[in-house]
């Protein structure tokens, strides 16, 4: 896996919603932004996008400006419960899970 794959990116929200709700602290969306994750925003947009269709999140509005352009509104943003099934019972975010954690160790700060 790469710290950009899609399960990687997706793990990294997820946990963090996660976190949130467990210590009931508002959603820095900065925390989880494209520049946060280092990706590019149309990537990022894809994963919310397909995040929110599996019912994995909540409070993500994707509309379209003038042109086309896509228009992200993340309102109230958090994890669901189905979010929080397949957090912990994915393997393959277990496997994204084990990566970061390398990862980490390799690169610390990350």
């Amino acid at each position: 896996m790469a710290k950009n794959d899609y399960f990687v990116i997706a793990y990294r929200i997820l946990i963090y919603l996660y976190a949130c709700l467990k210590s009931d602290v508002t959603v820095d969306t900065e925390e989880i932004s494209p520049a946060k994750l280092d990706i590019a925003p149309k990537y990022w947009l894809y994963v919310l996008e397909h995040l929110q269709v599996e019912g994995y999140i909540e409070g993500v509005y994707i509309g379209k400006l003038l042109g086309g352009m896509p228009s992200v509104k993340l309102e109230n943003i958090a994890i669901t419960p189905k979010g929080i099934e397949y957090l912990q019972s994915n393997s393959t975010m277990e496997k994204a899970k084990e990566f970061l954690k390398a990862l980490k160790e390799i690169i610390p700060g990350l």
